[in-house]
């Protein structure tokens, strides 16, 4: 029954840090924030996708900003608005 229950508590954190993993997504404006998956974004978005641990750089740091997500479902960035993807 022990062997069981560290089974089943391994599980959960696997789903745990699996579901929790983003990555971030920057526009052309510099709009960046943090999406749960990307799947639904189109070239014609305009978007860059990057690893979840990605930061921009010292010399990037006038061009880039951090954005929240807005919305309940997926969307993006563009001239100020969330756009939200249906």
């Amino acid at each position: 029954m022990t062997l069981t229950k560290a089974f089943f508590a391994t599980l959960s954190l696997v789903v745990m840090a699996t579901s929790a993993s983003a990555e971030v997504v920057c526009n052309r404006e510099g709009d960046c924030w943090h999406v749960r998956e990307h799947a639904w974004i189109r070239p014609e978005h305009g978007l860059i996708i990057y690893p979840h641990d990605w930061k921009w750089g010292e010399h990037e740091r006038e061009r880039y900003r951090w954005r929240e997500h807005e919305g309940e479902g997926r969307g993006y960035w563009h001239e100020g608005r969330w756009i939200e993807y249906r």
